[in-house]
């Protein structure tokens, strides 16, 4: 395959290491903000892979809707347009998958965290809490994992009800709210935690990330996936979609 990845920062040049050693697939270009990026940037390529930043990803997403090549975002912080991606998507006839987290490590974890919340539902005195903890040069928070995290754990804990992202000295924390810390602390990759608590026990489930690799791996298996999806069902994919077939 070829691809185009657009973002030559710490996670594209993972993603080209990649790519190069693999020794079957190539780099068609490799973009980012000193290009001009349109429908033609992308001739010649098979997937396109994106890891920039909110404005930059919003800014390209007309070209790469329009050059009709499926592309794998793992670009964070958009959550509040993302309908109004999806639906542009579908417009386009094209296929995108979006990932906040592209570690196939994370997730089993994320589902695992799922797990954990559904069976302490019932169970009054179990309380649950995430946090995490990355880099100081990671630009949002809580990370793009964490949001995923607290958005599955309220799936399926009718005792949480919305998420709190800071705590102030004059409030404390209501049993309905889920809180999402986050740290931000010299050149931590990446560490996301969920805190089960009550009187008797305390369940902690967590997952640390040892370097880059497993991420840009991650998100150059699910492209090639996306690319064979791509022309019998094109579409927006998640990485769920992704695990439910490789588990199947």
């Amino acid at each position: 395959m070829r691809f185009t990845l657009i973002g030559s920062g710490r996670m594209g040049q993972q993603i080209a290491g990649v790519i190069n050693r693999s020794g079957i697939h190539e780099i068609a270009s490799m973009l980012d903000d000193r290009n001009s990026i349109t429908a033609d940037s992308f001739l010649g390529s098979d997937a396109i892979i994106d890891f920039t930043l909110r404005d930059a990803f919003l800014q390209n997403l007309p070209a790469m809707l329009q050059s009709r090549v499926p592309v794998v975002v793992g670009t964070t912080g958009w959550d509040d347009v993302m309908d109004e991606v999806k639906q542009r998507v579908h417009e386009s006839g094209t296929s995108m998958l979006y990932s906040a987290n592209f570690s196939l490590g994370v997730n089993i974890f994320l589902r695992t965290v799922r797990e954990a919340a559904r069976l302490i539902a019932p169970f009054e005195q179990f309380d649950i809490a995430f946090s995490e903890h990355h880099h100081t040069g990671k630009a949002d928070f809580p990370s793009g994992t964490a949001l995923r995290a607290a958005d599955m754990i309220i799936s399926v804990n009718p005792r949480k009800k919305t998420v709190v992202r800071e705590l102030f000295d004059d409030r404390k924390i209501s049993s309905d709210e889920l809180q999402v810390s986050a740290v931000r602390l010299g050149t931590v990759i990446g560490k996301h935690t969920a805190y089960v608590d009550s009187e008797m026990d305390e369940i902690v489930v967590s997952h640390t990330a040892k370097n880059r690799e497993g991420f840009a791996a991650g998100a150059v298996q699910t492209a090639k996936w996306l690319a064979a999806r791509h022309t019998a069902a094109p579409g927006f994919y998640t990485m769920d979609d992704f695990l439910n077939e490789m588990l199947a």
